[in-house]
């Protein structure tokens, strides 16, 4: 089999995202019509570099995962993940949070906030290599490789709870899809804000830092609590939303 990845010697192979499992959320109708089915991208879950470190991230109930993008157009449309979004934290109104760092490429990170039947907020975040994107909580969120070159991004994640892409499938996609001419936004939600483009930021109390491999938080897992218990972080996530 292809698309294997190699990490620190342990060789995975992937779940393999296709057009099709797609075809509800995508911007080019017309396209799709006429188009085969192919693979979109690649997805390596649950990575450890050696079984002592495997043993203390499953303790944890964390997930370190790998997401290969290769460039590609959907028609009109940049290649995208289908977007999600995250279940509550159980005895709390906060729903899990996530956590992405680009290994390799640049990535568009739209992420949007629903509150009922509304869209309240919608941030827009273009990292590059070494960069780190955290997702607040109650935050649904697509990635998207408007470049030319392969996107490939890693992720932190508390892995007791299974994503929730209804939502977003039910409403053909995210609040906006991204073509070659912009943002254009999706017809099917109401109300939709303007997008607020993000900068990318350090967050230090997360030990998250640009260019420093987030793997690393292996070593300290501690860490990486805010994954499971946002609800001790309102601070941090405050800061992210705020963007500043």
């Amino acid at each position: 089999m292809g698309n294997e990845l190699d990490f620190y010697g342990n060789i995975r192979t992937p779940d393999v995202r296709m057009l099709y499992d797609m075809s509800e959320v995508l911007f080019d109708r017309e396209w799709l019509i006429s188009a085969e089915n192919m693979e979109l991208y690649y997805m390596y879950r649950n990575l450890y570099r050696n079984n002592s470190e495997h043993e203390l991230i499953s303790r944890h109930n964390l997930r370190y995962d790998i997401t290969i993008i290769p460039p590609r157009m959907l028609g009109r449309e940049y290649i995208k993940t289908a977007g999600h979004y995250h279940p509550h934290v159980p005895g709390t109104e906060l729903s899990y949070t996530e956590v992405y760092q680009v290994l390799e490429g640049k990535a568009t990170y739209l992420l949007q906030k629903q509150e009922g039947d509304m869209i309240t907020d919608v941030m827009v975040y273009n990292a590059k290599k070494g960069d780190c994107v955290l997702i607040p909580p109650g935050y649904g969120h697509i990635t998207i490789n408007a470049t030319g070159e392969t996107l490939k991004m890693a992720n932190w994640v508390y892995r007791d709870f299974s994503s929730i892409y209804g939502t977003i499938k039910e409403l053909s996609g995210g609040a906006y899809y991204l073509l070659v001419e912009g943002f254009v936004r999706n017809t099917r939600y109401q109300d939709v804000p303007p997008i607020r483009f993000m900068d990318v930021m350090d967050y230090p109390e997360l030990g998250l830092f640009a260019g420093k491999d987030m793997y690393e938080l292996v070593n300290d897992v501690s860490q990486l609590a805010f994954l499971g218990e946002p609800q001790d972080y309102s601070s941090v996530f405050e800061k992210a939303i705020a963007g500043k």
